[in-house]
């Protein structure tokens, strides 16, 4: 059984239990009526699960018990996304960051709020929505850009943001193609 994408033998390799376990034992603490926080702070102190693992056993509960969406973080859902693209990182970052380059391949309301060059950026969208954006150098000339579009109102939003990013990285490959 898989459960937030895990499977149940690394859990356990981790954890000390697989997640069938950890549902027993979370059903038993009264979990189902926690808070996200709650339920990982239990974890860390009764049960010693280090950091991510305590909150990667809450989201598969809340999950499992209905309680969260695939997707879905405490401020909305996310929308996450990752290409490697063949063009240094000052290229990407200057794609984001540049307005008239950027509207060449994104056609989204788009205003940077803060910027690291050329490591990252950080965007308000439209509708109160946020994109952030981590560059990761390969090679003088290979990039990967890893995206989230945090503040999504569902799992359909989700689908199209994976969808209208996936085009934009397309677009953007063939905008700096063409020598940007």
């Amino acid at each position: 059984m898989k459960s937030a994408g895990i499977s149940a033998d690394a859990v356990k390799a981790k954890t000390g239990r697989d997640w069938s376990e950890w549902f027993v034992l979370l059903d038993a603490a009264g979990a189902a009526r926690m808070p996200h926080r709650e339920i990982a702070a239990y974890l860390r102190a009764e049960h010693g699960v280090a950091g991510w693992w305590s909150q990667s056993v809450t989201v598969a509960y809340e999950q499992a018990r209905g309680l969260r969406q695939v997707h879905q973080q405490s401020g909305g859902f996310t929308a996450n996304i990752s290409r490697t693209l063949p063009f240094p990182p000052e290229a990407i970052y200057d794609a984001f960051t540049n307005v008239r380059r950027r509207k060449r391949w994104v056609d989204l309301e788009l205003k940077v709020t803060t910027s690291t060059a050329p490591k990252s950026v950080r965007i308000a969208a439209a509708g109160g929505t946020r994109v952030d954006v981590h560059i990761y150098a390969k090679g003088p000339a290979r990039t990967t850009v890893q995206l989230q579009h945090e503040k999504l109102l569902s799992a359909e939003e989700v689908q199209r943001m994976k969808t209208y990013w996936a085009a934009a990285f397309d677009a953007l490959k063939s905008h700096l193609g063409m020598g940007g």
